[in-house]
Parts: C-alpha cells; structure tokens; sequence
C-alpha cells in the first residue's frame, strides 16, 4: 500500500478486515463506529480508503499534514510535539509516512480496540526510545506535550496542574518497586 491507488484490492481489503475492527472514515477520524459484519464492514472500509485518498491523494500522510490535522482539532494549544509522538507510533514500518493500512490499523486500536490493546499502543507512544520502560523522564515529555496542546481548555486539580505533579503522581501509583521506569507487565 505504499503507492497511491484508486482502490483497494481484494487481498488488502480482506487483510483490513482481519487487522482491524473496521470502521468508517469520520469527519474526525476518532470519532469512528464499527460495523457488524464483514459484508457491511466492507463498504465502510472503502468509504475510509476513498476519504484517505481525498485527504491525502499520495496514499501516504506524512509528519507535517498529520500535524496540520492535530492542530485543526486543538487550536488553542500547541499540539505540534504531541502529534509527533503519536505520529510515531502510527508510522509502524518507520519510513516517515503513514500510509492507509498504518492510519487505519492505528485508528482501529485507539478507537475500538481491546484493552489489552490499547494498553500495548499506549506503552508504545510513552515509550520514547523504544527500550521496553517507561522512565520518568519519558512520560514527562508526553504528558508536557498534551498540557501545551490543551492549553488552558481544562481545568486541573492542584496535585495535577502541572506535568510534573502529574507524572509524579502517576509514578507514586504506578512504579512499585520504585526504580523510576514501568514496564508493560
């Protein structure tokens, strides 16, 4: 899927459908609803691919567009280094674009995925450097990113008003034998 192509074949369509939980391609690409079977999944599928190709007729999404999407939905905060980790984690085979598999598995996961799931893809973008922990200092730069692109749009508890409060609070629960790194177990 790494050229731009008007339509999906059969062979990617039922790869999608067996990677993802399917679903159509919103306005707001969050904002999706899976269908129930693999005939209905299908339309939805192509409706995806067809408004991933309007939005990005080169199939592939690259850094600086996915930014350009991030800010549409934050415009009063500054969500440019968010958007790059997160874009990170949607760019699997690390070739500096998302292509129409990569944007819709990564979607899939966030929007409709298991648990499980969603925690694996979470531990992914806090996870920085990709050593398998989360340190200290790696959820500070995430969670410093998401309070530049909220911005002043949500009102916070005094133990939480600022990254480092929070992520301090975060480790206070969450790091138990207190080496100031979580893993995924």
């Amino acid at each position: 899927m790494g050229k731009s192509q008007s339509k999906l074949s059969s062979d990617q369509l039922a790869d999608l459908q067996k990677n993802t939980y399917c679903m159509p391609f919103p306005a707001h690409p969050f904002l999706a609803h899976p269908s129930p079977s693999r005939q209905a999944r299908t339309p939805a599928m192509v409706s995806a691919y067809k408004g991933f190709l309007k939005d990005c007729p080169s199939g592939q999404l690259d850094r600086s567009e996915f930014r350009r999407i991030y800010k549409q939905f934050f415009p009063f905060g500054d969500p440019g280094e968010f958007a790059d980790y997160v874009f990170n984690v949607f760019d699997e085979n690390k070739n500096g674009t998302i292509d129409f598999k990569e944007f819709i598995c990564a979607l899939s996961v966030t929007s409709r995925g298991r648990l499980d799931e969603k925690l694996k893809w979470a531990f992914q973008l806090y996870d920085i450097d990709k050593d398998g922990f989360i340190t200290y200092d790696e959820m500070l730069q995430i969670v410093a990113s998401i309070y530049k692109m909220t911005g002043q749009m949500v009102k916070l508890p005094a133990d939480e008003d600022t990254p480092e409060k929070r992520v301090d609070k975060i480790f206070r629960n969450m790091d138990r034998d207190k080496d100031a790194k979580l893993t995924y177990d």
